[in-house]
């Protein structure tokens, strides 16, 4: 009788734990379905990409994954507060033009040189995309950039009109013919002026015309994306990566504004220089000294005439205003505030509150962003002389009118941005909660023979060729729980693997569908399809290599790479069990 109750037994418990791995065997199926329709929806773009990511949001309840209300609280996190703030100060830039006296005031700087302009516009584009979203920067850089080239195309023409005037001239003419001739000259200049402004698409002056004007058109693109990776807030790609590895791994605490401008900056710089070096080479050639020249004796009537139009154009907006003062010292302020906060080798601003942890960067922004709902935008105590005289300004109707209004916020908000990247920490927690990212991390178990900069390289290889067809934020968000498995299975630092695919995902260049900056680009018509792929074949070499150079040097003493943390530990063991 006892040995019967034993038998029993056993098998009561042996039938519990098939249960058991089969209810495991269903979830992880059912969120492996889920995560395959969603990236289908996103790679296809069949559907807008915010609508795909609503896919997990009704499929993670009726499956069983995740409850409705453990889904929803995924779609709103610390990163969307903290993108909220920064379009805030984005808004007041654009509102008061002032992304548009610090374009122009880099170019005049850097002169009207061919090679000098183009590394003008890029260091100015490079810097506004730290703040502004890639798209925003390529579309209020680009026409700046189309009316110096305009400029450049007139006055070439004028050029070779003039010469061929010159050559048909003889030393007999008398002094009537000569102002006869200046006539026609004239009414021809304005002919043809209008009718290089009508085919200007098809039709330039010279080819080395055409050649400069490829050369800057794609310099912008290459620049808005290279000066993103600098901030966490540069680009959306940035932000999915930071919330969905804080959520994945919170006692990390080592990705903040300060870690990662650290790092990212010197990438910057060097891919500035090599992917200025490149274009230069590929368009302009490899005569520096006459492209590149800073001496008033070598330029030409067509540079100062360049820089003529320059200068015109700052001079329209007039001396600097209120608002924005305004605008620079609360984007000195945001930035000082994110350095400070918790900058590591010293005690940072938040030391002096009793609670820790409370306080992120999102607080700071959205602050500051609320403050600019509040502040005035006419200067406090100013007589009605003073008053700027803008169609923009709103204050002269109305005295309290503030820096910025909903609407300007409204106007650059990017809410599909903000579903996407909550579709993907929806993604992320089914596939912690059903053990997906566990048995995906053991299919990768034959990997674990090479070392963790093959890992890194092959990573990098695959997430910068998908991307060049995909959405970025799709691929990235696809990509980071299959890569943060494979990093815990392999016992590499997570670290290792994700910041340089989600540097690398951002290098999709070669085509106008790769990201939105060279759709812009490209709708502008001095680039074709082969020049894109030619360019950007380049561009995309020069940063997995950067990358790569700099994860294996600087990187690994700022986020300790060389050893697996206790932070990744405690997460791998707790996934396993």
């Amino acid at each position: 009788t006892l040995l019967l109750k034993k038998e029993k037994r056993k098998k009561k418990v042996i039938t519990v734990c098939m249960i058991h791995a089969d209810i495991g065997s269903i979830s992880e199926a059912c969120c492996a379905y889920v995560l395959m329709v969603t990236a289908v929806y996103w790679v296809s773009e069949a559907v807008p990409l915010g609508a795909a990511a609503l896919v997990p949001a009704f499929l993670y309840p009726l499956f069983g994954v995740l409850k409705s209300s453990e889904v929803a609280a995924e779609y709103f996190k610390d990163t969307t507060l903290l993108l909220m703030g920064v379009i805030c100060l984005a808004a007041s830039i654009e509102k008061w033009n002032l992304h548009k006296r610090i374009a122009l005031r880099m170019v005049m700087i850097a002169g009207a040189k061919p090679g000098m302009l183009v590394l003008g516009f890029m260091c100015c584009t490079v810097f506004l995309s730290m703040w502004l979203s890639n798209t925003s920067t390529t579309a209020m850089v680009m026409p700046i950039a189309e009316a110096v080239l305009q400029q450049l195309i007139c006055t070439g023409l004028a050029d070779s009109l003039e010469d061929s005037e010159s050559a048909e001239a003889t030393e007999d003419d008398t002094e009537s013919n000569k102002e006869d001739k200046l006539k026609n000259n004239h009414l021809e200049l304005l002919y043809n002026d209008r009718r290089v402004k009508a085919r200007r698409d098809s039709q330039y002056p010279t080819k080395r015309d055409h050649m400069i004007c490829k050369c800057l058109s794609l310099s912008i693109t290459y620049a808005a994306t290279i000066g993103g990776l600098i901030t966490i807030t540069g680009t959306s790609t940035n932000l999915i990566f930071a919330e969905q590895f804080n959520t994945r791994y919170p006692d990390a605490k080592v990705i903040n504004f300060g870690t990662w401008f650290i790092f990212s900056f010197p990438i910057a710089l060097i891919m500035l220089v090599l992917t200025w070096l490149w274009l230069h080479f590929l368009f302009l050639g490899c005569n520096f000294r006459e492209t590149c020249s800073l001496s008033k004796k070598r330029k030409t009537r067509r540079e100062m005439l360049s820089e003529m139009r320059i200068h015109e154009e700052y001079a329209k907006l007039g001396p600097i205003s209120y608002p924005e003062v305004v605008t620079g010292v609360f984007f000195i302020l945001m930035t000082l505030l994110w350095f400070t906060r918790e900058p590591g080798f010293v005690p940072g601003w938040t030391s002096l509150f009793e609670k820790k942890g409370y306080r992120t960067d999102a607080t700071v922004s959205v602050f500051l962003g609320f403050l600019l709902f509040l502040i005035p935008a006419r200067r406090p105590f100013s007589s009605s002389s003073s008053k700027r005289k803008n169609a923009d300004e709103s204050s002269d109707s109305d005295p309290l009118a503030p820096m910025i209004t909903w609407k300007d916020f409204q106007r650059l908000m990017p809410w599909e941005i903000v579903i996407l990247v909550g579709g993907g920490y929806a993604l992320a927690a089914g596939c912690k909660v059903s053990g997906l990212s566990v048995w995906i991390g053991r299919q990768l178990e034959p990997m674990s023979g090479l070392p963790p900069w093959a890992v890194t390289l092959l990573a990098c290889l695959l997430v910068s060729a998908v991307t060049e067809f995909a959405s970025n934020p799709a691929t990235l968000t696809v990509f980071l729980p299959i890569l943060s498995a494979l990093s815990e299975t392999l016992q590499i630092n997570p670290l290792h693997t994700l910041i340089p695919s989600t540097m690398c995902v951002s290098f999709g260049v070669m085509l106008p569908v790769g990201n939105p900056p060279n759709a812009i680009v490209f709708s502008y018509g001095h680039v074709q399809i082969r020049d894109m792929v030619k360019a950007g074949f380049g561009v995309n070499l020069i940063g997995v290599a950067v990358v790569m150079l700099a994860i294996s040097t600087w990187g690994v003493p700022l986020f300790s790479l060389n050893e697996f943390p206790a932070w990744a530990v405690s997460r791998n063991v707790t996934g396993s069990l």
